[in-house]
């Protein structure tokens, strides 16, 4: 019935996560186990060096220190928290589906192979990183195009509901390096799943 807890099971399957580690990991986000931990998710709007937007996802057992951290993260890299709404209007989601090039050629061509994920409802198709596929759709058609490409036995790499920026932005050289040692930041962070940002 959760459509994104159902995500998140399909991955950790897919990177070999035993069963027993996957219902346990769903009970303590129910609140189900007897340590009462319950994982909340969050959403946090902020700006970087130069301004640039970023959103932080965050799925944690205390709010309040996931918030204090990413604060302190954001001040630390010369950014700031910004107030709600402030930065989400310039985002929307997208469902995000990768692809190895050997399953896109099971389509066939290069062409029909486009065609054929155009009429399953994909917006927009590039190349990716190491010769992957990235498929972009909206998200009232991300679930159909998901089942869709297993039920033609298309091995899928990676799938997910994703914040994309509507428009980018470039920054200069000095101000990369500020961003990446931000992003690290967070990547270090155990309460930060994701993050998206407007810098190109």
């Amino acid at each position: 019935m959760n459509f994104s807890l159902r995500l998140a099971v399909e991955k950790s399957k897919a990177v070999g996560m035993p069963k027993e580690n996957i219902e346990r990991a769903i009970k303590r986000g129910t609140g189900e186990l007897k340590d009462g931990i319950q994982m909340e998710e969050a959403l946090y709007e902020g700006f970087g060096p130069a301004g640039v937007a970023i959103l932080i996802k965050v799925v944690t057992d205390n709010k309040n220190r996931a918030i204090s951290d990413v604060k302190h993260i954001l001040n630390e890299h010369g950014g700031n928290m910004g107030s709600a709404g402030s930065v989400q209007w310039m985002f929307q989601q997208w469902g995000i589906i990768v692809l190895k090039n050997e399953e896109m050629a099971k389509l066939g061509l290069r062409d029909e192979a486009e065609l054929a994920l155009i009429e399953l409802g994909a917006e927009d198709i590039q190349n990716g990183e190491e010769g992957e596929i990235e498929v972009k759709t909206k998200v009232e058609h991300f679930q159909k195009l998901l089942l869709a490409l297993k039920e033609k036995n298309i091995e899928i790499k990676d799938s997910g509901l994703k914040l994309i920026a509507k428009d980018l932005i470039t920054v200069d050289e000095a101000t990369e390096k500020k961003l990446n040692d931000l992003f690290g930041a967070f990547e270090e962070n155990d309460d930060v799943e994701d993050y998206f940002t407007n810098a190109a």
